[in-house]
């Protein structure tokens, strides 16, 4: 075998196998998708529709053969053949003809006076029994039924020819054409049988296969789709921590421009005016920008909870010499929880929204406080003020900054975190963040 053959019948498994498999994948994926009710239905109704083709395909009916009897006025001709000999019947007897001729002949002739050969010494026939002398019924019959003619037997060469009466003849075919009929009946009833039994066998393995295929594959194509679904959930929530992420990078990039601005000019006014109050306002400018810093060039998803708590505490004290005596900080951070895992920027936010929307639009100012503790495995972190309160100022808050706290918590510890918020005795807000305790990498 050349090699072009060889490689065009791997060529042909090849693709053979392949859709064989995908054909395999295609009906285990269709067969475990429906429901166990659904898939009765359907072995019910491949069983019931097997069983009425099968009855339809190899049903076995009788066939009745009407003969007319008018049709043996004319000399009917059956012949068979094996190869080497031919056989024919009809209305003058049997002829036996070998289809290879050989050389010489004689004749012979058989009748009620024995064997003979023609041109020949006849061989006596053995002796008939005399007949009882017909009486009665017998007697009638015996009249009515001539005796039949003679039976002969000639050969010439290799073909034989045995002479018997028309009406002999014509039976021995008949039985002869009944017997191979009854022969080929018997044949197509036991192929019949055969081919229904494979069928119905065919039919049941395919009903059982499919059941099998939803037993065994049916967990694994599950599991797959399950493990599809959490790709896709898992892939949306990247893309939205993503962007979650994006805003705080955004808002790190921007850290509060106005804010730096006027702190600049302020330290620029104390300069002129008071000089050591001016020095001082610079030291905490430089303590805050490099808190904030670090977190703009870093860009991480998670800090520490001390280094969040060093920035938002710069900036209170930058706050503090501006807003001088209408401004009290009550800090307070254990130094245990300094290296606890925190979110950036959102104690930043928190502290901003207390200063701009609670305290700064109030008259006498107030206190802000900061607290951060452990409990029952949580990490809080609140950030109360006893200013004005929500709804009391007209101020041009959005409520966009605590909504983005809120959404990157679910983000970052799905409903292990939290965002609280509720109302300060005796005015004020209290703003609380819940996460589970962990130590920042």
């Amino acid at each position: 075998m050349n090699n072009p053959t060889l490689q065009m019948i791997h060529t042909v498994l090849t693709q053979l196998s392949g859709w064989l498999s995908r054909t395999f994948d295609k009906t285990a994926a269709w067969v475990t998708q429906l429901s166990w009710w659904k898939f009765a239905i359907f072995a019910i109704l491949t069983m019931a529709g097997g069983a009425i083709l099968n009855d339809t395909l190899f049903s076995s009916e009788e066939v009745v053969v009407t003969k007319n009897n008018n049709s043996n006025k004319h000399r009917k001709v059956r012949s068979a053949t094996d190869g080497d000999t031919t056989v024919q019947i009809d209305d003058t007897g049997i002829r036996i003809r070998k289809n290879k001729p050989g050389s010489g002949g004689k004749e012979i002739e058989i009748d009620e006076n024995g064997i003979r050969e023609k041109n020949g010494i006849a061989t006596p026939a053995t002796p008939a029994t005399p007949a009882t002398p017909a009486t009665g019924a017998s007697e009638a019959a015996a009249t009515t039924n001539p005796p039949a003619a003679p039976t002969a037997v000639i050969q010439t060469g290799d073909d034989i020819h045995i002479k018997l009466p028309p009406d002999m003849a014509r039976e021995i075919g008949e039985d002869i054409n009944n017997a191979v009929a009854d022969a080929a009946d018997e044949e197509i009833s036991s192929y019949r049988k055969t081919s229904s039994k494979w069928f119905a066998n065919f039919v049941m393995l395919f009903v059982l296969s499919l059941f099998g295929m939803k037993v065994v594959m049916g967990g694994k194509v599950r599991a797959e789709e399950k493990a599809r679904e959490a790709g896709v959930a898992a892939e949306r929530e990247s893309l939205l921590r993503q962007v979650s992420e994006a805003k705080v990078q955004m808002m790190q990039a921007q850290v509060e421009p106005h804010f730096l601005f006027n702190t600049l000019a302020s330290v620029e006014h104390l300069i002129e005016t008071d000089p050591p109050r001016a020095a001082a306002m610079q030291r905490c400018l430089i303590s805050y920008l490099r808190a904030v810093l670090p977190q703009i060039r870093d860009q991480v998803a998670s800090t520490n909870l001390g280094r969040e708590a060093d920035m938002i505490r710069a900036y209170l004290e930058l706050l503090k010499m501006r807003m001088e005596e209408r401004l009290t900080i009550d800090y307070q951070m254990p130094e245990g929880l300094r290296s606890a895992a925190f979110p950036p920027m959102m104690l930043q936010s928190l502290v901003e929204n207390a200063i701009k929307h609670g305290l700064e639009c109030k008259a006498e100012g107030g206190t802000i406080r900061f607290r951060a503790e452990v409990a029952h495995k949580k990490l809080r972190v609140s950030v109360s003020d006893d200013g004005l309160g929500f709804g009391a100022a007209a101020t041009k808050g959005t409520g966009v900054g605590l909504q983005n706290i809120r959404e990157r918590l679910k983000l970052l510890y799905k409903d292990q975190a939290q965002l609280i918020i509720t109302p300060n005795q005796p005015t004020g807000v209290c703003v609380t963040i819940e996460i589970p305790y962990e130590l920042a990498d």
